[in-house]
């Protein structure tokens, strides 16, 4: 995925949880943190899940702290583009959100997701307690001996560390730019290589 803009990233706050390049407010929910390639297309898919109350692009699985977006595009920093899901958990399930997950990726390919080849392509799970890394685990498992296509799963799963909250020229860029978004989906064979894995999508 290519930037059309630049922005700096500055100053940032630590959790196994956000690490911001502003003081940006999140509603109050659970959270899940999944990586799934470019992050652009993982908002634009969660949040059209019922439940989600936003969606957060950002860096996570590396070494280096408040990473810019040139330097993890740049392969020097470990980390992977995430996505940190703030959701109700009355209205939808962690469980329900690994199966959005799942069926939104490629498992299939290591450090590469369409287009877009290198470690911050890589997919992951990002858990972050143990209730979620069982779900995840459980999750994988019972793909593995349901899924529709022959290749091996190579998504991990790993505990959740700092999530570094990303340019805010990254959030909501599908809103953002719909044009440029849709461009960037369509040429990159995104949807057509999720069809030919997991079939047609209900209402698609």
């Amino acid at each position: 995925m290519k930037a059309w803009t630049t922005v700096l990233a500055t100053a940032a706050m630590v959790l196994g949880t956000v690490q911001s390049n502003a003081a940006v407010a999140e509603p109050q929910g659970a959270v899940a943190i999944f990586a799934g390639g470019c992050f652009w297309c993982v908002e634009a898919d969660f949040d059209k899940v019922g439940g989600v109350l936003a969606t957060i692009s950002g860096y996570t699985g590396g070494t280096v702290a408040n990473p810019s977006y040139e330097q993890v595009a740049g392969k020097r920093t470990g980390h992977a583009e995430a996505v940190r899901v703030i959701y109700d958990s009355a209205k939808v399930s962690y469980e329900q959100l690994l199966a959005v997950f799942w069926r939104s990726i490629d498992p299939t390919t290591p450090d590469r997701q369409f287009c877009d080849a290198g470690t911050p392509y890589r997919t992951a799970i990002f858990a972050v307690d143990d209730a979620q890394l069982q779900a995840a685990r459980a999750s994988l498992a019972a793909l593995e001996k349901s899924k529709p296509f022959r290749e091996p799963i190579v998504t991990l799963i790993e505990r959740a560390g700092p999530f570094y909250r990303a340019e805010e020229y990254h959030q909501d860029y599908y809103l953002k730019n719909p044009l440029r978004y849709s461009y960037y989906r369509n040429a990159c064979g995104r949807d057509q290589r999720l069809e030919q894995l997991w079939g047609r999508r209900p209402g698609a």
